[in-house]
């Protein structure tokens, strides 16, 4: 619901019952429970042809408000949200957006509008990793289905500027409990950050504590209902208190490898792992993995004035760099990365710690943990000298057939190559031998990966924290 304006509507389900034909079985029962016919029920004043799925409720609907419909099943939730429905017309039900099955979801989110605006959306509803956005909707998890209609639906109901609320029936029904409440907790950070509107449909309370809703509706059956205002507003997800962190090892990650866009490569030379768990012991939820820094990074000796510049044993003894976080998809957009980072940066033991990430320019976890953003890097003088050796050989990095190129023309897989050896020297050691070992494909891959990367650079220092 867009503007500054509330509405309270008044909700009031009556359901018609049609006589069903009669036969010998119906009939049977009829006599067997002593049940009239509804023609006689009705005779008899007794409303047999219709039934009350909802006594007459007040709710009141405007920008950053959820109300919540929940019971069992049969107990008229859906008839509530039909009625709201045909009160308030125009409203964007999630459940019944249409997705192209084929489209890239980033295709099809925000579509009108630039990338930056879809990835923003996108990363809102906790679709917030690269290979997510590419994958068609058919590819997605349930899940992340619902995650991906949430987006739509919130694009869509923006542009409208419908005054009408989000709808959304049977609201996280088919999910993981624990991915369930993500949602939840997720729906509400929008509704509240964008001025929305929802009302939504469940029947388990596991979700009240993190959804919560500013009006709940508790149906009890045959029409009755208990309505009770909502609580002030929890600051973390409900399960934040049975966090733990724990100390891991590298192999920790390879649980993760797969949920990272970049995989388990290029992780260098490791100093600590840290393992973000529900409960002691118990399920893992995150990983955040520390190694040593590479040598030589241009904006690390801007931010510290020249400090590391020709020093690599004060480099070895002072910088790590966080080389990979990676939330698990159940509760991601939840705020457990930039907690997880934030709790961690201390318990490295180093002085500084650095950070690049392709994803700082849409998901601001780094600074949220707090780390200062210090600037986009630059591509690397040998990757500039490399595009230009290339584009004298016509081979285009950005065409089709640039893989079969570098597999095909001995000259492009030199330049390739010689630069792919020069950034695995600089930033995880054994260079000439990773590059030795990868086929020209993979090169050329790799090579694609370097050029078409700017990530973000954050510092984040012991001083400047205690201060």
């Amino acid at each position: 619901m867009m503007g500054d304006s509330q509405r309270t509507i008044r909700l009031e389900c009556v359901r018609g019952l049609a006589e069903a034909p009669v036969s010998r079985r119906a009939a049977e029962v009829r006599l067997r429970f002593g049940l009239p016919s509804f023609a006689a029920a009705d005779a008899a004043g007794e409303g047999g042809d219709s039934v009350r799925v909802l006594e007459p409720v007040a709710i009141r609907l405007g920008p950053g408000r959820i109300v919540a419909f929940v019971g069992p099943s049969g107990s008229g939730k859906s008839s509530a949200l039909n009625a709201v429905e045909t009160i308030v017309p125009g409203g964007c039900a999630v459940d019944r957006i249409g997705f192209p099955a084929d489209q890239p979801v980033v295709d099809v989110v925000a579509s009108h509008a630039g990338l930056a605006d879809a990835l923003d959306t996108l990363s809102a509803c906790g679709l917030s990793e690269a290979p997510l956005w590419l994958r068609p909707f058919d590819a997605l998890s349930e899940g992340e289905r619902f995650r991906a209609r949430l987006a739509r639906a919130l694009d869509l109901h923006s542009r409208g500027r419908s005054p009408a609320p989000l709808l959304c029936d049977e609201f996280c029904s088919n999910l993981h409990r624990r991915s369930a409440k993500a949602v939840a907790w997720n729906l509400r950070k929008l509704v509240t950050r964008r001025g929305l509107c929802a009302v939504v449909a469940f029947s388990n309370d596991d979700l009240l504590p993190d959804l919560q809703p500013d009006t709940l509706v508790r149906l009890l059956g045959r029409g009755r209902h208990v309505t009770d205002e909502g609580r002030p507003r929890r600051r973390q997800i409900s399960f934040f208190r049975r966090l733990r962190i724990e100390p891991g090892v590298k192999a920790d990650f390879q649980s993760f490898a797969d949920m990272h866009y970049r995989g388990a490569g290029r992780l260098g030379f490791v100093d600590k792992v840290f393992v973000l768990r529900e409960g002691r012991g118990g399920a893992a939820l995150g990983v955040v993995v520390y190694a040593f820094s590479p040598l030589g990074l241009a904006l690390r000796n801007q931010a510290t004035e020249g400090r590391f510049r020709g020093h690599p044993d004060r480099l070895n003894r002072e910088v790590r760099i966080l080389r990979r976080l990676v939330i698990h998809p159940d509760v991601r957009g939840c705020g457990l990365g930039h907690w997880l980072v934030r709790q961690t940066l201390p318990m490295v033991g180093a002085r500084y710690v650095e950070c690049l990430a392709s994803m700082g320019s849409v998901n601001p976890v780094f600074e949220r943990a707090g780390m200062t953003l210090v600037g986009v890097c630059p591509l690397p003088a040998h990757v500039q000298l490399a595009i230009r050796s290339l584009t004298d050989l016509d081979a285009d990095p950005a065409a089709r057939d640039f893989v079969t190129q570098v597999c095909r023309r001995p000259q492009v897989r030199a330049v390739v190559s010689r630069c792919v050896l020069r950034w695995y020297e600089a930033t995880t050691g054994c260079g000439r031998r990773r590059a030795a070992g990868q086929s020209p494909a993979c090169l050329a891959r790799t090579f694609q990966a370097l050029i078409g990367s700017r990530p973000v650079y954050y510092l984040w220092s012991r001083e400047a924290a205690a201060a």
